[in-house]
């Protein structure tokens, strides 16, 4: 009896190491084939989401890895999310993966100088997103940048983001700002980035640009800003060019026709127009024209800003001859 008890045991023994043995080989064992993503709900409990893994052939049958899975501490670790597969992933590979909340990123990319109805455009365009967007946000209030996400986001909640981005730049920019500077407040130091950011697109030229209207602010001298008029006349964007008319109309964001700053900023600044705007460059200029390939000239007296005004207008007409 005692040699069929021992035999028995050993039975058992036997049993419980081979089944040990499979556990962990079926927890180890390559199972996807194809690289995918998989999306796993906010709320799913651990077993769904074990039963929606083995569904989509990801991982072997649950109760077949269930003593590794525990071992692991992962089964109370899952985490709802999308997930990214690689072939050759082992189910310990991916719930380990899931363990640690390592989820796919996504990314929407904000240039700088868009509008927040541009932005709005854009984030509502992005499918990966989720829920509407805040009814009201104020100009220059989001930071421009490539914005990191997970799927299903809420838009609110990446607007958020983006306005604290925002403060905190600004607050930033202002703490190294000149004492000298004609303006009283970041919100105003805002206002005339979004400007800066407007009327030049190379980088070396915003400070020369913040130059020149810190100078105007100075005198005082009004801004004459085409972009503060186009806005005036079209926040969402302008489809055509300005005309004399449209510079003469008067509006609160006309800058021709109106003293000091617009009452809002036109778009939202990055931090290189935040900075030149702190710490514009040290220039006389008071003018400044496009060269007509993408730079501008600047000038310090308006006789000086007439030659120049004449040598883009040439530019403009020997182009036109090119083109027909």
């Amino acid at each position: 009896m005692r040699a069929i008890m021992s035999t028995i045991l050993l039975l058992v023994l036997a049993g419980g190491a081979i089944g040990v043995a499979f556990s962990f080989y079926q927890w180890h064992r390559p199972m996807a084939q194809a690289a995918q993503a998989v999306v796993i709900a906010p709320g799913t409990g651990t077993l769904a989401i074990l039963r929606q893994l083995h569904g989509e052939g990801l991982i072997p049958p649950p109760w077949t890895i269930a003593l590794p899975l525990v071992v692991s501490g992962d089964m109370r670790r899952l985490k709802a999310g999308e997930y990214a597969v690689t072939p050759g992933m082992s189910a310990g590979d991916l719930l380990d993966a899931m363990a640690a909340g390592n989820v796919v990123v996504h990314a929407v990319t904000i240039p700088e100088g868009f509008t927040v109805a541009q932005i709005k455009a854009r984030l509502l365009a992005e499918p990966l997103l989720s829920g509407e967007l805040p009814a009201h946000i104020p100009e220059g209030s989001l930071f421009p940048d490539t914005w990191s996400f997970q799927r299903e986001e809420a838009r609110s909640a990446l607007i958020g983001r983006m306005q604290a981005r925002m403060r905190d730049e600004l607050a930033r920019a202002w703490e190294m700002r000149q004492a000298d500077l004609p303006i009283a407040t970041p919100e105003e130091a805002l206002i005339l980035a979004s400007i800066v950011e407007e009327e030049t697109g190379i980088a070396d030229e915003r400070p020369l640009v913040a130059g020149v209207y810190l100078n105007r602010l100075r005198i005082p001298m009004r801004l004459q800003s085409d972009p503060t008029v186009a806005y005036g006349i079209a926040p969402a964007g302008m489809q055509r060019m300005l005309t004399l008319k449209d510079l003469a109309r008067d509006s609160p964001y006309n800058t021709y026709t109106r003293d000091g700053l617009p009452p809002g900023p036109i778009c939202n600044p990055g931090r290189d127009s935040l900075e030149a705007v702190m710490r514009p460059a040290e220039t006389e200029a008071l003018y400044f024209v496009a060269t007509g390939d993408g730079g501008h000239r600047f000038a310090r007296t308006h006789a000086e800003h007439e030659q120049n005004v004449r040598a883009y207008r040439a530019v403009q007409r020997a182009k036109r001859r090119e083109g027909q």
